[in-house]
């Protein structure tokens, strides 16, 4: 299992465009992925969950794997975050 804490620096938060950007990253993995915030938990895979959690400017974040390309797959998406969406 993988596990990375984020701080999301963007003004707008993990809005449409980010979170299309980690679901289809996120996609391309076989391991389950979650974001968790706020004590919430949900499939990274999902565009719907994702926006769901409303997530803002200088929250804090967990993003989780597990499965046989954890490893892989949470450098992906720690790509996708530096991409001016966390520090």
């Amino acid at each position: 299992m993988a596990e990375k804490n984020f701080t999301i620096t963007a003004d707008t938060g993990i809005h449409a465009r980010p979170a299309t950007q980690l679901v289809n990253k996120a996609g391309q993995f076989e391991s389950e992925i979650t974001l968790e915030y706020k004590g919430k938990s949900v499939n990274l895979k999902s565009i719907m969950g994702v926006m769901s959690l409303g997530v803002g400017q200088n929250a804090e974040v967990t993003i989780k794997a597990e499965g046989p390309d954890a490893d892989e797959a949470m450098e992906a998406l720690d790509g996708v975050m530096q991409e001016g969406l966390s520090k």
